[in-house]
């Protein structure tokens, strides 16, 4: 693999479920992705390199770039198609580009997690200040779960909402680590976190 570029995360997500469908399409800069979509999720450092892949993968397949950005460490991008056949041609473009495997991304690890129930009125409203995705109502169970590289919490993300009945909060994928937080019954959350803490471990790559 090319020694300029570091592979932080990549993952393929098929079958984007309705929710987390809803959140990244009220989020995003480009294609908007709907319910039952496969997306290409990629986070490299240095940030700069994702100019250049994402260009390969569009060359290479019918995806459309659903994100595309550039933080202070870290590049990040979100390719979109109905078609995983299409997907996968993105991310092999790419891993040729790289000169790589699957293997050579970086194995996610979680961080915190927390469960907070009955979740009080004027911690909800702070919450609610800076969420882009469903309000957090007092009195309901709040999860939250943190993982490194920031990217790989888009997965848990899905799997929290195909595992059970909850409601996405917000989503932070980008930066030095990444932060879900989802809302619901106590049992709804607690099933939603195991999915979720469950697919991020499972993941595999190198150790960071």
């Amino acid at each position: 693999m090319s020694s300029d570029i570091t592979i932080r995360a990549l993952m393929q997500i098929d079958n984007l479920q309705p929710k987390f469908a809803a959140y990244n399409g009220a989020t995003v800069q480009g294609s908007v992705p709907l319910s039952g979509d496969t997306v290409l999720i990629g986070e490299f450092a240095p940030g700069n390199g994702v100019f250049t892949l994402i260009d390969r993968a569009l060359k290479a397949s019918s995806v459309e770039a659903t994100t595309q950005l550039v933080e202070r460490e870290f590049g990040f991008f979100i390719l979109r198609s109905r078609s995983n056949a299409e997907v996968s041609a993105a991310r092999d473009a790419i891993l040729a580009e790289l000169g790589a495997t699957m293997a050579d991304r970086l194995k996610p690890h979680i961080g915190t997690t927390q469960i907070i129930t009955s979740v009080e009125p004027y911690q909800a409203q702070l919450l609610n200040k800076w969420r882009k995705g469903a309000l957090l109502v007092p009195g309901q169970t709040l999860g939250i779960i943190e993982c490194a590289p920031a990217a790989y919490i888009s997965i848990a993300a899905n799997e929290a909402e195909k595992a059970s009945d909850i409601d996405i909060v917000e989503v932070r994928a980008v930066g030095r680590y990444g932060r879900l937080f989802i809302s619901g019954s106590e049992d709804s959350v607690k099933a939603g976190m195991e999915a979720a803490v469950a697919a991020v471990e499972a993941i595999d790559g190198k150790a960071a």
